[in-house]
């Protein structure tokens, strides 16, 4: 069988589980992608990641995850709806790829497709599927497919349907026959830097992740405190770097109607999170994108917002919070939010509370939210 033909099963295939693009690269190691990410883990600019520099070796070798391999089939899934009308007062953003049901599975499915058409095709098992179960720099191997091109926000931007995708791979042993990278670039437009609330984004096309409003959201430890006033009212995630992206502004590709929003999963009510606890969670948001973090991640975020909001009527609620909340990192932050209020009554909840805290960093950070 020709790699023309083997490229129309696997694209064929792919559009009948619901894929809006693919393309086929390559699966020789991607020196470019490794230098550029064994350069940023040295920098720290991926400081706050579970992995260190040889992540960059694994994940831009597909022979490394796939004995053999010659070609990465490239797929994406539009999944950008507009945002529900009406937001209520005192409720928090998320974004849009977590407004609805964890893409994972509709993903995986889609490659699953993919890879038994081709395994059919070959008469034997010759591929495996990435979509974060295999560590796969799947944005530096899509742009070397032609998918789309890397933009200054670091995502990529394909034709006609902006930078609102998920990105998933098949890798295979078959040859394929790659197709020409994109020679598209973002030119002179700088709108998503200057759209960063947190100068995360560079304008040379690299990030600081470490400053970056969705890995400050999805971090299990604390928020600096210097990034928290920058977070805003974001509680997972954030859009604002690909919102102002014009290719994105003008995509026409329909979204996947799996990711439809409702108007909670895009705008949560603030109070209810700070007070959410590890049932409540599992019960909401354990389907979604953001069910892998934990509840507490949620409450810590919450009161970030709430601190930012500066609206005094929270006071009852993070004064609870800081007196009952399991969590140290949630108090701390609670604390933090407290002060930046700044009411007589947030003011006394944290005089109050510093006697009969027992943990040093909620401490410190109620002692900082008093001075300030």
């Amino acid at each position: 069988m020709t790699a023309a033909e083997l490229r129309a099963i696997a694209r064929d295939a792919a559009r009948a589980g619901g894929a809006a693009a693919v393309a086929f690269a390559s699966a020789s190691p991607h020196d470019a992608a490794r230098d550029g990410m064994t350069r940023a883990f040295e920098g720290g600019a991926f400081a706050s990641w579970p992995y260190d520099a040889r992540y960059a070796e694994t994940a831009t070798d597909p022979p490394a995850l796939l004995a053999g391999a010659r070609s990465v089939v490239c797929v994406a899934v539009p999944f950008a709806h507009p945002a529900p009308h009406r937001r209520e007062p005192a409720t928090g953003r998320v974004s849009n790829y977590a407004w609805a049901a964890d893409y994972h599975p509709r993903l995986r499915e889609i490659l699953r497709g993919v890879a038994r058409a081709l395994d059919a095709a070959a008469g034997a098992p010759v591929t495996r599927i990435a979509c974060d179960t295999a560590p796969l720099a799947e944005r530096a191997f899509a742009a070397r497919a032609g998918l789309g091109w890397i933009g200054k926000h670091t995502n990529l931007i394909a034709p006609e349907l902006g930078s609102f995708v998920f990105l998933g791979e098949v890798i295979t042993t078959l040859d394929l026959a790659a197709e020409a990278p994109s020679k598209k670039t973002c030119g002179s437009c700088a709108r998503c830097v200057a759209a960063c609330p947190t100068g995360a984004l560079r304008g040379d096309y690299t990030i600081d992740a470490a400053r970056c409003i969705s890995d400050l959201t999805q971090r299990t430890g604390a928020i600096p405190r210097e990034l928290r006033t920058l977070v805003g009212d974001w509680i997972w995630g954030c859009d604002l770097c690909q919102l102002v992206c014009p290719p994105t502004r003008r995509a026409r590709g329909a979204a996947d109607v799996a990711y439809a929003p409702d108007r909670e999963g895009a705008f949560p009510p603030l109070i209810e999170l700070l007070r959410m606890r590890s049932s409540q969670f599992r019960r909401r948001y354990r389907r979604t994108a953001m069910g892998w973090r934990g509840a507490a991640v949620l409450r810590r975020n919450a009161a970030v917002a709430l601190g930012n909001a500066l609206d005094r009527s929270a006071v009852p609620a993070l004064t609870e919070a800081l007196e009952t909340d399991p969590h140290p990192m949630v108090r701390g932050h609670v604390a933090w939010a407290l002060g930046r209020i700044r009411s007589p009554r947030a003011m006394a909840a944290l005089g109050a509370r510093l006697v009969g805290e027992e943990d040093s960093t909620v401490r410190e950070e109620i002692a900082v939210a008093l001075a300030s």
